[in-house]
């Protein structure tokens, strides 16, 4: 059974309607900056509001360490209409045993309430089921985070419980919402 990460050598470069999902360069970084550095951005994130270019770049030097050494890391969600980065989407916790990978994201604020992470997040679970053949793929978000909630539901996900106390987020125990999709609810709504 191959590994999850095999499906990203190469990397997978995926497009929507509005999107073109692909690696992130170090040519995205004033892009990043200018999102990451908005604290409402950062808000409901385990990290912080980038303060400054030099957080940002760290961040990159992780991904880059991250597309060499394990293959897989984040798209990139460039906006094909401006050609600039709004955001990204990755895989995280691949489980390739139990063909599970859980979705983390995040979005420039100005883009939010327009459709384009769900639209990004459609296309990487589509993605996932169809090319890579995962069981299952799921996504948690702080309680209060009303938007992401939003994706998870309009994209077909399904609302499993509250993870009570689940993670420390800015230096305090977080409940988070768990939603999921499985293989067989993604073909029966496909169909």
């Amino acid at each position: 059974m191959r590994t999850i990460e095999s499906y990203f050598a190469p990397f997978p470069i995926l497009e929507t309607e509005r999107t073109l999902l692909r690696p992130l360069t170090y040519d995205d970084l004033e892009d990043m900056y200018s999102y990451c550095a908005v604290p409402a951005v950062s808000e409901f994130t385990t990290w912080d509001a980038h303060q400054s270019k030099e957080d940002t770049k760290a961040f990159l030097d992780f991904v880059m360490s991250r597309y060499e050494t394990d293959l897989i890391g984040p798209w990139g969600i460039e906006d094909k209409h401006t050609k600039r980065l709004i955001g990204s989407c990755n895989y995280l916790g691949c489980d390739s045993d139990n063909r599970r990978v859980e979705l983390g994201y995040v979005l420039s604020d100005q883009y939010w309430n327009q459709g384009y992470m769900t639209e990004a997040v459609k296309r990487i679970i589509q993605f996932g089921f169809e090319e890579v053949g995962l069981e299952r793929i799921q996504a948690r978000c702080l309680v209060k985070n009303t938007g992401s909630a939003k994706v998870m539901e309009k994209s077909g996900m399904q609302f499993e419980g509250i993870l009570r106390k689940y993670m420390r987020v800015k230096n305090e125990l977080q409940d988070l919402k768990m939603y999921a999709i499985l293989k067989e609810d993604f073909y029966t709504r496909v169909k």
